[in-house]
């Protein structure tokens, strides 16, 4: 198997919803196995909500340490939608918000693309952004926090 083969199938299988594949071809064999994904916390709205929290959800490789996390409360804007985040509208462009920012109410959050369609997440209130819980590229599923804001 090509090296561009190979590639192609580890984009796919990352895209799938397998868990596990193993491939035997003659001389070649492959075996990838994805890890488990941490829970999150969901919210029972439909919209973008704004729920108070304590502590965010548990840290995995991207988060802040346990205890960092215990010392910020706040409200949390959560993912209205499956799909990946970014954080700005170019690869080369600043984020649209970063730690410490003040934002009105309307101002773009980040991008969530779903269905090769990107959409705009927009604040729905003035607020100070205490933390920014999700990264540029992450897949996100619905109702996973996104942001940890404290309303102004």
């Amino acid at each position: 198997m090509k090296l561009d083969e190979i590639k192609e199938l580890m984009r796919l299988f990352g895209k799938s919803k397998l868990d596990k594949i193993q491939i035997k071809q003659k001389d070649f064999e492959i075996e990838m196995q994805k890890s488990p994904k941490p829970t999150s916390i969901v919210s029972k709205s439909h919209s973008i909500a704004a729920m108070p929290v304590t502590v965010a959800s548990p840290p995995d490789k991207h988060t802040k340490s346990e205890e960092t996390r215990k010392k910020i409360s706040g409200e949390t804007i959560t993912s209205p939608m499956v799909g990946t985040l970014y954080t700005s509208s170019a690869p080369d462009s600043p984020p649209f918000i970063k730690t410490g920012d003040s934002i009105k109410r309307g101002d773009v959050l980040c991008i969530l693309k779903a269905m090769e369609k990107m959409n705009e997440l927009k604040a729905e209130f003035d607020c100070k952004i205490l933390d920014v819980l999700a990264y540029d590229g992450e897949a996100v599923e619905y109702g996973v926090p996104l942001f940890m804001v404290e309303k102004i």
